[in-house]
């Protein structure tokens, strides 16, 4: 494990982790033998490749996951890896749910990480959807046409937090409740604040 490459950062999560201790440390030895380095990104373990994000560890109810940040890209020849939700374009998770299955793929993990790295090294670039291919909601139309200042905030919003919004204020049913969604938001937007931006 190369010294230099950890973070107490890092150190400091792993050891206050009420759940998926063992398991996080586990995974950020893996990392580390990789030679990748490491810093809390999104709230959550992240390991780096020459700055590159390449692997985050997360945790959730029923387990924990390496989340590969172009997983979509790697060959994944033992089909582990995992689309987290139908919206996840590039990210691919592999999902534990103890610390047996880490220590017993460890070859494997290893492996995959290594791919990641030269995927990152190759270049290579996830083909998102564009966002026009992500229909605006009737609401949010009329909504911008009663506030074309809203419209143009919306507009200077990185493509991933518009993408964000479209798929929230879409998602609902009843057309009562992506009005609800959409005035709630409002002021987020006109703030060029993410759905997901914490403050």
């Amino acid at each position: 494990m190369a010294e230099q490459k950890t973070n107490p950062k890092v150190e400091e999560y792993v050891n206050k982790a009420k759940r998926w201790q063992a398991e996080y440390k586990q995974l950020r030895a893996y990392a580390l033998d990789c030679d990748l380095s490491e810093d809390i990104k999104w709230k959550h373990p992240c390991f780096m490749y020459e700055d590159n994000n390449i692997v985050l560890a997360h945790g959730f109810k029923e387990y924990c996951a390496l989340l590969f940040m172009k997983g979509v890209l790697m060959k994944d020849p033992n089909g582990i890896l995992v689309q987290q939700t139908a919206n996840v374009q590039s990210a691919r998770q592999i999902r534990f749910k103890n610390l047996e299955e880490i220590i017993e793929m460890e070859d494997i993990i290893k492996a995959y990480i290594k791919e990641a790295i030269e995927v990152e090294k190759s270049g290579a670039q996830v083909a998102f959807k564009k966002e026009e291919e992500f229909p605006v909601p009737e609401e949010l139309d009329q909504k911008f046409a009663e506030m074309p200042a809203l419209k143009e905030a919306f507009e200077k919003l990185t493509p991933g937090r518009q993408r964000a919004y479209l798929l929230y204020f879409a998602a609902p049913k009843q057309s009562k409740t992506r009005v609800s969604r959409i005035d709630k938001y409002t002021d987020r937007i006109l703030d060029g604040i993410g759905l997901n931006d914490r403050f």
